[in-house]
């Protein structure tokens, strides 16, 4: 049983929502309170990804990181109540079996947590960027997944892309980086469409090119590696032709997503989060001008938060009984405890 602490009288008993951010690059755990749009009242980071195993994304590795984060946060806020969660993880959708079977329970008996939703790391950044709003959004960092949703009665998710480094993400930061280091090997070989540009780049970067497969193809995490020469593939675009043309190519399939997910009817308000994002005008110029082509009525708009002010946006909605988001139980899965 969890009792309210004491310290909660103090606040009116206010009540606090929980929000989880899980990445290819660690994780970000925030407490916020239910009733507003404020800040949260602390974050705390880890650099430690959580594990995927035989049953998928690995529940008890994610507990192990959460449950002290969590505490400590919520004894800063002095409180011990928390009305509402949401975990945002990548691969949800396909890898979260393990999370959707021991979250809920879990969570509901270490903290309290009511509610709770598992969201893809898609949907999370979709509610940070654009909140419930129907559009589309394009996360691109290491990969690229684009979501969109009209929020009508047919509640569906459209998804385009978000098959990893092997399948797909294609214009993602693993794509751009691979596409650099091939041109690069092709200048080394002395092959056509190769870059002289970027072969200096993978010496500078990795030593001498045919040592670079050696340090590339043991590696547990080849895409984040890959996704590493992105921006030396924008360094060099102003003034070489092949590496431009890896990025024009980059922005056309990531418009190409966009305009997938984007609703049939209307305009479709597009927003565009992520890392990659920092490439600049080598990636975002031929962007905005294929989606333009490919996407009449796409209206391009900032961003509002990232995946982490997603995942309290959606625990926010949880805890006030307002959540529009299509809840499908794969890229979106809700579950809901009596309270104590």
């Amino acid at each position: 049983m969890v009792r309210r602490h004491p310290a909660d009288a103090v606040t009116g008993g206010a009540e606090w929502v929980l929000g989880v951010d899980s990445g290819g690059s660690g994780l970000r755990i925030a407490l916020a309170r239910a009733g507003s749009e404020e800040r949260p009242s602390g974050v705390v980071c880890s650099a430690e990804p959580v594990r995927t195993g035989p049953s998928g994304i690995d529940a008890g590795h994610l507990l192990g990181q959460v449950l002290p984060a969590v505490r400590a946060l919520l004894e800063a806020a002095g409180t011990r109540h928390v009305a509402a969660a949401a975990v945002g993880a990548a691969g949800m959708a396909s890898l979260g079996d393990d999370l959707r079977a021991r979250l809920p329970d879990t969570l509901a008996d270490e903290l309290g947590v009511r509610r709770l939703a598992l969201a893809a790391d898609a949907v999370a950044a979709y509610a940070g960027a654009l909140g419930q709003r129907p559009g589309a959004v394009v996360a691109a960092g290491t990969g690229l997944i684009a979501l969109g949703t009209d929020l009508g009665p047919s509640g569906i998710w459209r998804r385009a892309d978000g098959w990893g480094h092997l399948l797909g993400d294609c214009g993602g930061g693993a794509w751009i980086g691979r596409a650099g280091l091939e041109a690069a090997l092709r200048a080394h070989d002395g092959r056509g469409r190769g870059s002289t540009a970027l072969l200096e780049r993978v010496r500078e970067k990795f030593g001498p090119p045919a040592e670079l497969p050696g340090k590339l193809y043991p590696r547990t995490d080849r895409p984040a590696v890959l996704a590493s020469f992105a921006p030396e593939v924008a360094r060099c675009a102003p003034h070489d032709r092949v590496a431009a043309r890896i990025l024009s190519e980059a922005a056309r399939n990531i418009a190409e997503a966009a305009t997938a997910v984007c609703p049939r009817e209307g305009d479709c308000f597009v927003a565009f989060t992520g890392g990659l994002l920092r490439l600049g005008p080598p990636l975002m110029q031929p962007l905005l001008a294929e989606l333009t082509a490919q996407a009449p009525r796409a209206r391009c708009t900032e961003a509002e938060g990232d995946p982490l002010d997603g995942a309290l946006r959606i625990a926010r909605a949880l805890a006030a009984d307002n959540l529009r988001f299509p809840v499908d139980g794969l890229m979106l899965h809700i579950s809901e405890r009596r309270s104590p």
